[in-house]
């Protein structure tokens, strides 16, 4: 199996460090490029919904700013530099949105961040880990989040 792109869903907890030092091993081994993935909530779209004063505008964008700045000094800290790697900031609703990049940056493998929860959690929740497992066409390997 041919691993060359190879995508990391971050949501910005714990274990993001932890799930890098696996995205680096898997990268050096087999020459891979990591992407960093993280994806912001998306506008409301409701009908009616007005874009709003600039100043509200303007904060998005600088919370988006920040988000990015976040992701590419992950990237800086935990992926060595003779790895090719890319931070990437996307709206929309998460699961579908990683998946659409995945397809797009025609990744091989993902790796996701799970929690450790119980069976009535499990039961009620939709785990945006599970989703992807469930949903994606490639390889997920997943790291437990302690609570």
């Amino acid at each position: 199996m041919l691993i060359k792109n190879i995508l990391v869903a971050v949501d910005f907890n714990e274990t993001v460090g932890e799930m890098l030092t696996y995205a680096e091993s898997f990268a050096e081994k087999f020459e891979a490029k990591v992407w960093l993935v993280h994806v912001a909530e998306p506008d409301p779209d409701f009908i009616g919904y007005n874009v709003g004063p600039q100043y509200i505008r303007n904060t998005k964008a600088e919370e988006f700013r920040q988000e990015h700045r976040m992701l590419q000094q992950l990237c800086d800290s935990f992926i060595e530099k003779n790895i090719a790697s890319e931070a990437l900031l996307i709206q929309g609703s998460t699961v579908e949105t990683i998946l659409e990049e995945a397809k797009k940056l025609k990744t091989d493998m993902m790796i996701v961040g799970t929690h450790k929860h119980g069976f009535f959690y499990h039961l009620f929740a939709e785990s945006v880990a599970m989703e992807i497992l469930k949903q994606s066409k490639i390889p997920v390997f997943t790291v437990p989040i302690e609570e």
